[in-house]
């Protein structure tokens, strides 16, 4: 059963974290060093919070497209589904990552579904399928072990074919990237294509590799032998974590501005806001424990990944993680299309909205089954 759902904080709880707020215990911090998200910027950013901060105002944002729950699988799934206008759009899964949420993708969702309405061809519309991940904010926590990112492509599946969607696309970047790919092998005969704006690929040798090539390798191997720290806690001991991030707003945001700050673009391309309303979402819905599990059930099950055998397009952010090899990329995987951008991070629908909007069309609008697969 699908059910039609609409956001309605009780005014308590945003009493609740505005008192939390109002008396935060400040660690120290020690000049001139670069252990964490800085104690101004996290001190800054409470305080817009606290003053000037406005729910209410994206609740209604975010409350302006269809919302609908489900469960699949034993979990609750929430999603936005917002039909374009044009009848033969076809259908395309808009999938976050950690730390994100369907907030993500609120600036791309109106040109993706509605192009004529914002000056681009009718012919690029999509049916948008937006969900939140299960354990993720408004899907809320799940509550039993094995929601890995396998786990979670099956219910995306399943999900779609409840929808009647018989043929449609997948987006991600992230662990969004990891589920897309997921959902090419398994319903390989359903998805016309997935574009991907993360792809890390691993190290290997290449025959007379460029220096931008080695840079890449070499950016790649830097980060695998030291792991930032958010993985190697989550993938091991997110129970821990979470007592910290259930009980304080603060830690919560700081856990979250952290990895935004390291991964996006240092031209500072997201609004504190929209960074706001995603913290809310973890917080309001005490999904700190539940979406960290994603890195330790999938780092237990983690393996050689299950083959993609539909069109895959990469899209490129010069700030990301890690960038990938294209000749690596490409023995992997059927590239049919590959850009480079050099603005942008690891959160390219926050930062850069129109390098991602035309991308993505890009990519669909190139494939030959693009057309007539509108679903129901």
């Amino acid at each position: 059963m699908i059910t039609p759902y609409r956001i309605d904080v009780p005014q308590a709880d945003l009493d609740d974290l505005h008192e939390r707020l109002s008396r935060t215990r400040w660690p120290d911090e020690v000049p001139g060093t670069d252990h964490g998200v800085p104690l101004a910027r996290v001190q800054g950013l409470v305080d817009h919070w606290r003053t000037g901060y406005d729910w209410r105002a994206h609740e209604a944002e975010l409350n302006a497209f269809p919302q609908f729950t489900t469960t699949v699988d034993g979990a609750d799934v929430h999603f936005l589904h917002v039909r374009s206008p044009e009848p033969d759009a076809l259908p395309l899964l808009l999938l976050h990552g950690w730390p994100g949420s369907v907030v993500e993708f609120l600036d791309v969702i109106g040109p993706l579904a509605d192009p004529r309405a914002h000056g681009g061809d009718p012919g690029d519309a999509f049916h948008l399928v937006i969900p939140s991940m299960p354990g993720y904010g408004l899907s809320g926590p799940t509550r039993e072990a094995g929601w890995g990112a396998d786990r979670m492509a099956r219910a995306y599946v399943d999900l779609m074919n409840r929808l009647g969607y018989p043929r449609y696309g997948a987006q991600g970047g992230d662990w969004g990237s990891t589920i897309a790919r997921t959902i090419g092998a398994l319903a390989p005969d359903r998805v016309v294509g997935v574009h991907l704006n993360y792809l890390p690929t691993a190290p290997a040798d290449l025959d007379d590799p460029s220096e931008a090539e080695l840079a890449r390798l070499a950016r790649t191997r830097a980060y695998l032998a030291a792991p930032a720290g958010y993985l190697v806690v989550q993938t091991t001991r997110p129970q821990t974590l979470a007592y910290g991030l259930t009980d304080s707003p603060v830690g919560q945001l700081a856990w979250i501005a952290d990895r935004v700050a390291a991964w996006a673009d240092p031209a500072g391309l997201v609004p504190d806001d929209r960074l706001l309303t995603d913290v809310m979402l973890y917080w309001l819905t005490g999904t700190a424990n539940s979406s960290a599990r994603l890195h330790f059930e999938s780092g237990r099950s983690r393996g050689v990944p299950l083959p993609c055998p539909v069109p895959v397009g990469v899209a490129v952010f010069a700030h990301d993680i890690v960038l990938p090899v294209r000749r690596l990329a490409e023995r992997a995987y059927p590239v049919a299309h590959w850009s480079e951008f050099d603005r942008g991070g690891h959160f390219a629908a926050l930062e850069v909205p129109d390098l991602l909007v035309g991308d993505v069309r890009s990519f669909f609008r190139g494939l030959a089954e693009r057309a007539g697969v509108g679903g129901q």
